[in-house]
């Protein structure tokens, strides 16, 4: 996690183990939520930022709560 906030890397982690655990494909999760799957896989290895906007647009493709994505944000702060 050198050089990378942890609050991106546990984002990151959490899109990445969703999108496993239902079954999208990184390109189909692109296409979906109009997102380059550039742009994705920059998030999902903590190298880029995620907007509000993308990450509802995301929320809707996995299925989930947009809080869901935040699901370990106590781990943000330790």
């Amino acid at each position: 996690m050198i050089g990378k906030k942890k609050n991106l890397v546990v984002f990151g982690d959490r899109v990445w183990g969703l999108q496993k655990q239902k079954g999208i494909s990184h390109e189909e999760l692109s296409y979906k939520a109009d997102l380059h799957k550039m742009h994705i896989g920059m998030i999902e290895r903590a190298e880029k930022k995620f907007t509000l906007t993308n990450t509802e647009k995301t929320a809707k493709v996995l299925n989930v709560d947009i809080k869901e994505l935040f699901n370990d944000t106590k781990s943000w702060f330790n």
